[in-house]
């Protein structure tokens, strides 16, 4: 494996080099009891769940899409009867550094998929979290001075399965990353309830090159946050409600300044994304949705400039 060079600042500078996660062969579908998220959960009791190829053919189309747009593509070593669909859980690059994710037990293999990529990474600059530090990356967004961090306090932690990232992460990532104010938002939880669950930060907010935000406020638990939100962006926000949460129009994936991959059929948003002045490229990813994650969770940057 060539020597990658490991470097992201934020969510927007243009994407040179990224992960995207594959669905080749994840194996039976999980039982009601077995879901890790309850979209999924409410998809296998509908008998609605994706197929492997439907799911590997969306994630076909935007790997043909970021290549068309002048991106390298890299994927994940596939490891049988293992999801690997969401490449963004399994770690983040901050600077040039690998965070390489702390994630619950039933995910936690999804690591060896991608661990050759970084195989001549430097040891120094792939940061694991010590014991007790749990994270994915789902939850971690680079903001240039900023790292914003969606957590969850101790109690809904030891609750809820969907609890993925918690406080002693965010801890952790000033200690890792002192030159950067680390911004935690607690995120709301269930792990019944697709509508009232926001399983990463990912899911409910989407900050864009020109200072805007896509944002479903529902999303956090502190009415403390969502104020702060709403004063950071002030005019340059648009909020979305438990639906479009629900069908992920906040989990866009931004691959240059000007440049938004957006889900087909996210009308309003998409509308709204022009009307800001953005380039939306839109594809199909419906199926990929049913599994309660999207664009960016599909795909772990390693290289935006």
């Amino acid at each position: 494996m060539i020597d990658l060079v490991c470097k992201v600042n934020n969510e927007w500078n243009t994407l040179r080099k990224v992960i995207v996660g594959i669905a080749t062969s994840w194996g039976p579908n999980p039982t009601a009891q077995q879901a890790v998220d309850p979209k999924s959960r409410e998809h296998i009791l509908a008998g609605t769940y994706p197929i492997t190829s439907d799911v590997h053919q969306e994630l076909e189309g935007l790997v043909t899409l970021l290549k068309e747009n002048g991106v390298e593509v890299f994927r994940p070593e596939n490891s049988t009867d293992l999801n690997q669909v969401f490449a963004r859980d399994v770690g983040a690059v901050i600077e040039n550094k690998l965070i390489r994710s702390s994630m619950i037990a039933e995910r936690a293999p999804e690591w060896l998929g991608v661990s050759g990529i970084f195989s001549h990474t430097p040891s120094e600059n792939i940061l694991t979290p010590p014991s007790g530090v749990r994270i994915e990356g789902g939850d971690i967004m680079p903001m240039d001075e900023e790292i914003w961090v969606g957590y969850s306090e101790e109690e809904d932690f030891q609750k809820y399965k969907t609890a993925r990232t918690n406080k002693k992460a965010v801890v952790w990532l000033q200690e890792k990353f002192p030159a950067k104010y680390v911004r935690g938002f607690q995120l709301n939880k269930s792990d019944t309830d697709p509508r009232t669950n926001a399983l990463h930060l990912d899911c409910c907010l989407c900050p864009l090159s020109g200072g805007q935000v896509i944002f479903h406020p529902e999303g956090l638990k502190l009415e403390s946050e969502i104020t702060w939100v709403r004063k950071r962006f002030a005019e340059k926000i648009y909020e979305v409600d438990a639906e479009a949460m629900y069908n992920m129009h906040c989990n866009l994936f931004t691959i240059s300044p000007d440049t938004i991959i957006s889900g087909k059929g996210f009308d309003r948003v998409n509308a709204q994304l022009r009307a800001w002045g953005y380039n939306v490229l839109e594809i199909s990813f419906n199926e990929t949705s049913k599994l309660e994650g999207l664009l960016r969770c599909v795909t772990l940057p390693i290289e935006r400039n």
